[in-house]
């Protein structure tokens, strides 16, 4: 990838991290369009930047102890954007896609993909698809990709599956509990998110693993996607570290 003098520059030094650090990292990736307006830019080169920054934080995953990396690339809802934003993110994606899926492959990444595909351009669907066979047999970071993905949606198309086993007669419906839905959800081979991360200051969740983050951790950060560092993930991962999380319980 070329170097972009806006874009913040990589940190090559040692990472701080705790022993009790998150497994698996899930990453709100926002800011791109407010950080290109910034500096006089349209919003698609701040795209382009986020999608740079991508690379940088899969390749600190390893030394930071993080398994399992999922971030949130397009939403169900982001179809409401310009026609405009829309087709430029779709050409990003295809063309992203096509020029990692080699260099990650070559460095054991295992690339999924989660969200409603019906909707995408089967140009893309076919590139999705190409990736995740090419490295579904590597086993370094687990890296999952959610594309017109949205928790309630996720959730909905899970339950209809559900209702169809049930149908079916292959599902008790007595025997539904807790433990059953997530089988049916887009990221049933993951484990949930330990930390969650969302940049660009605001503190929403914007419908995202609404399910598997019911006892997440969060952090609500200022930092525009384009300028987040894996420096800064050291810090937010050993922060990890230091809380103390009791699941519902009581310390005796």
């Amino acid at each position: 990838m070329s170097n972009n003098a806006d874009i913040a520059p990589q940190n090559s030094g040692p990472l701080p991290f705790g022993s009790a650090g998150p497994r698996h990292v899930a990453i709100i990736m926002d800011g791109n369009g407010r950080w290109a307006q910034a500096r006089g830019r349209p919003r698609l080169f701040g795209h382009h930047a986020g999608a740079k920054r991508v690379r940088e934080v899969v390749e600190a995953c390893p030394k930071l102890g993080i398994e399992y990396l999922t971030i949130f690339a397009f939403s169900t809802e982001n179809w409401k954007r310009t026609q405009t934003e829309v087709a430029g993110l779709m050409n990003l994606f295809r063309r992203y896609i096509s020029k990692e899926i080699a260099a990650l492959a070559t460095e054991n990444v295992r690339v999924r993909f989660i969200g409603d595909r019906l909707r995408l351009d089967a140009k893309l669907v076919k590139l999705m698809d190409d990736l995740e066979v090419e490295t579904e047999g590597n086993d370094g970071t687990h890296l999952t990709v959610a594309l017109n993905y949205g928790g309630r949606d996720e959730v909905a198309r899970a339950t209809k599956r559900l209702a169809r086993d049930v149908a079916d007669g292959h599902l008790n419906p007595d025997h539904v509990d807790e433990e059953t839905l997530p089988r049916y959800l887009d990221t049933c081979v993951l484990p949930d998110p330990d930390l969650v991360i969302r940049t660009s200051g605001e503190a929403r969740i914007s419908n995202f693993l609404l399910w598997q983050s019911a006892y997440s951790e969060y952090e609500f950060i200022d930092t525009l996607w384009p300028d987040f560092t894996a420096a800064e993930l050291g810090r937010l991962c050993e922060r990890f570290g230091r809380r103390d999380r009791r699941f519902g319980t009581v310390k005796t």
